[in-house]
This record gives C-alpha cells, structure tokens and sequence, in this order.
C-alpha cells in the first residue's frame, strides 16, 4: 500500500469503530445491552483492522524502511487515537448504564 492507501485505511477502520461505539451507546441508554455488546464488538473488529495497518508501517520501519511522515500521516493516527479512546470511555459508560438499568437486588 502507497501511504495514502495506508492513511484513508486507518481513517476508515477508526471512523468506522468510532462510529460503532457511539450506536452501542445509544443502545445502552435505552437497556438495549446486547445491541449495544454487539456494536462494541464490531468497533473492536474495526480498531483490530486499522491496528494491523499501522503495525505494518511499524515492522517495516524497525527493518529499516523508513515511512514519510505527513500531515495526512499524523492525521490518521489521531482518528485512531480518538476511536481508542471513545471505545474505552464508552465501554465504561455502558458499565454505568447496567448499574442504572439492573433489576434491584438483580445481576446482569
């Protein structure tokens, strides 16, 4: 992959899981935890996808083939820096939410 290829595919994957993390919050704030389990599982998938990419970038800049770094570059990696983060943050908002939503005296 040219280093564009390699920017608008880790700006799609982390897009994508930042995406599928604020759907599984919605679902959480309606007691919908399966849907919302489900979305995080696929925003998973998607940081898994971008985090192959850019793990790739890394092997072959430790084998001395060294990367350009761009603003596009720079870029990317803060798109999946921020999914990451809304991911985490969000699962910790869900865990929330299963303390609100749960029967009193009830477990999940």
């Amino acid at each position: 992959m040219d280093l564009e290829q390699i920017v608008f595919t880790i700006i799609s994957h982390a897009g994508n899981a930042k995406s599928n993390s604020f759907e599984a919050l919605k679902h959480a704030k309606e007691g919908n935890f399966k849907e919302a389990e489900d979305c995080l599982k696929k925003a998973g998938e998607e940081l898994l996808q971008a985090h192959h990419v850019q793990t790739d970038m890394i092997h072959k800049e430790a084998r001395g083939e060294k990367q350009e770094v761009t603003l596009l570059l720079v870029h990317a990696e803060d798109h999946l820096m921020n999914a990451i983060l809304a991911k985490e943050l969000i699962t910790e908002i869900i865990e929330l939410y299963k303390i609100i939503y749960q029967p009193k005296g009830g477990n999940f």
